[in-house]
């Protein structure tokens, strides 16, 4: 019986027994992302974050880092793990800028919701694509579209130009639809 036990707490061929340092310093950094206001408060009057924005900001970087390192668990495919990842840092840029300045004129601009819309796109596209690379390509290439979207509406409405930050996260989308093409491609039978 003691053998047994040994055996079974004991890492087969190919595991290791150190702890990953990539995902030590994935969480690390999250955690001085959040601390990183807290220590901003003690210097600056610009930065005044009150409980509920370490809350919100903490749910969202421990959220981020889940559903990372459930694509990591997902499968091996490095494309697939890096359109993840892409498409995981877009959606947290886009989410954070927009709470903290504002993409179209302040924070406080009800414009700015329409950026959660292309965030949800991407969501509901992964959702109907069940997380498989070729639904996550689909559902990464209908978030571009929207984000182009929002900044038509916003220009035709005369609520501004974002042309630049329109281009940065289109292309994030882009290159993660791209990278969850390849991680696609990767997974079909290859033909005789």
């Amino acid at each position: 019986m003691h053998g047994a036990s040994k055996m079974a707490s004991s890492p087969t061929s190919g595991e290791s027994t150190q702890p990953n340092r990539m995902r030590i310093a994935a969480w690390g950094t999250a955690a001085g992302l959040i601390l990183l206001p807290l220590i901003a408060m003690r210097f600056t009057q610009d930065v005044a974050w009150r409980p509920g924005d370490f809350v919100f900001a903490t749910g969202l970087v421990v959220g981020v880092g889940i559903a990372f390192e459930a694509a990591v668990r997902l499968t091996r495919n490095s494309a697939y793990r890096g359109g993840a990842a892409v498409a995981l840092l877009a959606a947290f840029l886009l989410v954070w800028i927009n709470l903290a300045v504002g993409i179209i004129g302040s924070e406080d601009n009800p414009a700015n919701q329409m950026y959660f819309a292309v965030v949800g796109v991407g969501i509901v596209g992964a959702l109907l694509g069940r997380f498989r690379a070729a639904g996550m390509m689909l559902a990464l290439g209908a978030t571009a579209v929207a984000q182009v979207a929002v900044f038509v509406v916003a220009l035709a409405a005369g609520l501004g130009f974002t042309g630049p930050i329109t281009v940065f996260f289109t292309g994030l989308w882009l290159i993660s639809a791209w990278l969850f093409r390849e991680a696609a491609r990767d997974s079909l039978p290859l033909k005789n």
